[in-house]
């Protein structure tokens, strides 16, 4: 293991497995599991997970697999929980639409696409990774993250194939653009709607449609930048397991006759997606079903075009972060260090920094849901607006650039990326500290609800 892993590592072991007293710390009004030895195997399991997946000494998806292997043995959650979401709408969102997407590739429609985009960029790959940056983060302020991302990853293969450019420059990217661009409106990212309904049950003025893209907007801006002049040089430079030529070789199998039927299908799953007249996870199956009558694809093609890397790594970490919430895992770590925190400083940085972290291991929305109710009867009690720590923590749970199995855009750019579990670290870790530290805009730290003014800013 690389040494900066393990002290990575050792950090993360003496968080997660500090003393009894820190861990028996006032709940604050979050309940803490009676009987904490379930939520202790499940930090272990965790810890081991985490270094498999760093180190990969075995693929990523067994090592994904055997995590409900382990907490069904362990009796942490039950053997169907544990197995159960392998039927996820999620998961089956994922594999419908690699069906669709693999078919706009095998109709050509992709490539046209592709084409477009390497014209107006005039084949300078910067540039074609900001453009598509920017094109995405947009369309993901006001549509799911999950369902832009599907959408746009054949047609940024497409548009690698024309620019014979490695799609690992470009994927993980829009992947990040997708998180950053949700956090700019509130209907961006389930998180941010989640802080708002929190807010409003404690009496609290909730935070307007746009007041999240102040903060939001300029990330977005930032991680533009950032790629533009220095991120791109972190992107891994050539495919993994030797596949450089599988470009090349795609582009040569078109059935054109059929493209109008797939650029129909394709836009009608789009306008479902957007106009939420169908759940994401219908309209993706359909469309799926859709091309394969249509001709536009074979049975054994549609089969083919799945990734099982993603969908068994997303499927299998899923029940990792079931284990986490049911276990009181989650709420353990969050109190132990939270509950510590007098200054208000301080209690800022920590609840953004620990929802930072706990959010690449678990699901952003999941982790909202758990640092919320946390921080929120803190601040409370002792006075502190909780507008900029819930800002804060909404902001954080989008700083998911970790790892693959931090939000669904990350994982479903994996296969097609070609990427290992370390890329995510080396390509994001430059993100995380800068987007995961939010810090009250207030005049003074300490301020009372009262005395902090909100018109001057949302996190006030």
């Amino acid at each position: 293991m690389k040494r900066p892993a393990l002290w990575a590592f050792m950090l993360l072991a003496i968080v997660l497995f500090a003393g009894h007293e820190a861990f028996a710390a006032s709940s604050l009004g979050i309940k803490l599991p009676e009987d904490p030895t379930k939520a202790y195997i499940t930090l272990g399991i965790l810890l081991v997970a985490a270094v498999m997946f760093f180190t990969e000494v075995v693929p990523l998806p067994i090592t994904a697999l055997l995590v409900p292997v382990a907490l069904s043995l362990t009796n942490v959650v039950s053997s169907k929980v544990a197995f159960g979401y392998f039927g996820d709408p999620t998961v089956v969102l994922f594999m419908a639409m690699f069906i669709v997407g693999e078919a706009t590739f095998i109709t050509g429609f992709a490539d046209k696409v592709g084409g477009l985009a390497v014209k107006l960029s005039k084949g300078n790959p910067v540039k074609l990774i900001v453009y598509t940056m920017a094109a995405i983060g947009l369309l993901s302020t006001v549509l799911s993250n999950t369902g832009t991302t599907v959408v746009a990853v054949p047609m940024v293969l497409g548009m690698c194939i024309k620019a014979k450019l490695a799609p690992g420059k470009v994927l993980m990217p829009v992947a990040f653009a997708s998180s950053l661009g949700g956090t700019v409106t509130l209907v961006g990212t389930p998180p941010n709607g989640i802080i708002n309904s929190m807010l409003a049950q404690t009496g609290q003025s909730p935070f307007g449609f746009f007041e999240f893209g102040l903060i939001g907007m300029p990330l977005l801006v930032v991680g533009l930048l950032y790629y533009a002049v220095i991120g791109h040089k972190f992107l891994p430079e050539k495919l993994h397991d030797d596949s450089e030529d599988d470009i090349e070789v795609d582009a040569k199998i078109r059935r054109e006759h059929k493209m109008w039927h797939s650029v129909l299908i394709f836009s009608f799953v789009v306008a479902m997606m957007a106009s939420e007249l169908m759940p994401l996870t219908t309209a993706a199956v359909l469309g799926a079903c859709l091309m394969v009558i249509a001709g536009c694809m074979t049975m054994r093609e549609a089969f083919r075009s799945v990734d099982w890397t993603t969908i068994f790594l997303f499927a299998g970490m899923l029940s990792m972060s079931a284990a986490m919430d049911k276990s009181g895992a989650a709420a353990i770590v969050a109190n132990a260090v939270v509950s510590t925190v007098n200054d208000p400083w301080m209690l800022m940085f920590v609840c953004c920094a620990l929802t930072a972290a706990i959010t690449n291991f678990m699901s952003n929305t999941a982790t909202a849901a758990l640092m919320a109710p946390l921080a929120l009867p803190i601040a409370l009690a002792t006075g502190i607006s909780p507008l900029p720590i819930t800002m804060g923590i909404a902001m954080s749970a989008s700083c998911c650039f970790l790892t693959p199995i931090a939000t669904p855009p990350n994982t479903i750019v994996l296969g097609p990326g070609r990427y290992s579990f370390m890329d995510y670290v080396k390509a994001g870790w430059p993100l995380q500290p800068g987007a995961s530290v939010r810090w009250p805009c207030c005049s003074s730290a300490g301020s009372s609800a009262a005395g902090c003014k909100k018109a001057s800013s949302p996190a006030c």
